[in-house]
């Protein structure tokens, strides 16, 4: 979840909102990529999940982190919520989860490096305070009620919310985890042909990256249960909106939509207003219940738009947002499978010609399905490895026409390997944990904490 947004005057018109996305805009020379993973800590010796407070907790973590390796504090009052490094920031998601907000890079290699040295930091602390931490898409073992709460005044007004608008909105707060890439666009029409192959494509994403099988200690039947959640948390702001393939689309499209988009809150002074439900329109309008007469500045439509979870996200950058949490090599895998695709014209077009004549309820269809059957899932009378198998083709050409070599790589495509893998098998990294669970670990769930922690 985001930090709260800043800078930003008074919103005097609908056109400055608009002029708020476009400015994302940049010349391809000054794209880059900006990659964000979670992962689940808990306690050694009794595999519980971490709480805030005590000896081995977020705070232990959060303190070790800024005194041992030059983190700044980012804080709630006097709270410790977060830290910031550069363009790089560490924040918490509501059930602990610790997440890594990665700086801006020109290129994989150098977010791979960042991936090492912050979980070379992370296991250095935890290490010290007899604390772990695990990549997986959902908590393996723990329940609802075993998950402890973040004191971030944002998730106090989101779990009170989430339960009137759907049926899975706590889990997604505290069970569950993601990797995301953050990629750039160069004008309105290269947005519209990004954002449109990052909807149709992102069911073949989590399929590739699905690591959430297990669930209160035993397997709950999907590879992505991370994904299964998603689809009750809340409609009115997830899954994928049919105008984004409609005529028309554009930066004013994407601001309608956003603006109807129901309220979480309004940032003032250090403190979340809690606003669920309202409208950003009457906001505009100076008729907010929550703040009446008050209008909103742009850092509240900053703070809007980081509150819509569709399958991909529009803000100044594109957010993918349809990967499990996962391992090192997941971190490394979903940025070098988006870039390959979307950073080179010609794997862009190659990449459309897969799904451009699917339709919205081909992609609906294959959405509802991938979190159970994962590569296994069909769209278009296609199943989804072969689909995939096509993609990372067109990836890793996208990556050696991109030639960012470091050192003996002579481009990014290596990165690739582990989903070629996983593709070559039919076996995501779900399908190899249930095996483990079936077969050597004889039922025994705790296996996974000594075997794929970090």
């Amino acid at each position: 979840m985001s930090i709260p947004q800043e800078g930003g005057g008074p919103i005097e018109s609908r056109d400055e909102m608009v002029a708020y996305l476009e400015s994302g805009c940049k010349p391809r020379e000054d794209w880059r990529i900006g990659t964000e993973h979670e992962k689940f800590g808990y306690r050694k010796s009794d595999l519980t999940s971490l709480p805030y407070e005590g000896e081995c907790g977020i705070l232990a973590m959060l303190t070790g982190l800024r005194d041992e390796f030059g983190w700044a504090p980012l804080t709630e009052g006097d709270t410790l919520i977060g830290l910031t490094k550069g363009k790089a920031n560490v924040s918490l998601e509501p059930g602990g989860q610790l997440e890594l907000s990665g700086a801006p890079l020109e290129t994989i290699h150098e977010t791979c490096e960042e991936v090492n040295q912050h979980l070379a930091e992370v296991r250095d602390i935890a290490n010290r305070i007899g604390a772990g931490f695990i990549g997986l898409g959902a908590a393996p073992t723990w329940s609802r009620e075993d998950m402890h709460v973040m004191p971030k005044g944002r998730y106090g007004i989101m779990r009170r919310y989430m339960p009137t608008v759907g049926t899975k909105g706590l889990d997604m707060m505290f069970r569950t985890t993601t990797i995301q890439v953050n990629l750039d666009f160069g004008s309105e029409a290269d947005m519209v042909q990004k954002l449109r192959l990052a909807f149709a494509l992102q069911s073949i994403a989590t399929a590739l990256f699905a690591s959430s099988p297990f669930l209160n200690g035993k397997p709950n039947g999907f590879m992505s249960y991370r994904s299964e959640v998603w689809r009750d948390v809340d409609n009115d702001r997830a899954g994928i909106p049919a105008f984004i393939f409609e005529d028309g689309m554009g930066f004013e499209r994407w601001v309608d939509y956003a603006l109807d988009v129901p309220m979480y809150f309004v940032y003032r002074e250090g403190r979340y207003i809690d606003v669920a439900g309202q409208s950003f329109r009457d906001f505009l309008d100076g008729k907010l219940p929550g703040l009446p007469g008050e209008t909103p500045t742009l850092s509240d439509w900053a703070d809007h738009l980081t509150t819509i979870f569709p399958e991909a996200r529009l803000k100044k950058f594109i957010e993918m947002r349809g990967a499990d949490g996962g391992p090192w090599r997941s971190i490394c895998g979903l940025p070098a499978f988006w870039v390959g695709l979307i950073y080179d014209d010609a794997a862009m077009a190659a990449a459309w010609d897969v799904c451009k004549h699917w339709t919205q309820e081909d992609r609906l269809a294959l959405r509802n399905t991938v979190p159970a059957l994962g590569l296994e899932a069909e769209v278009a009378g296609r199943k989804v490895h072969a689909i995939a198998a096509d993609l990372l083709d067109i990836s890793a050409e996208g990556l050696h026409s991109r030639a960012r070599a470091s050192g003996f790589d002579r481009d990014e495509a290596h990165f690739l390997n582990s989903l070629r893998d996983i593709v070559s098998r039919k076996q995501s990294l779900a399908g190899e944990l249930l095996g483990r669970y079936e077969s050597e670990w004889n039922g025994d769930i705790d296996r996974v904490f000594a075997e794929y922690s970090y």
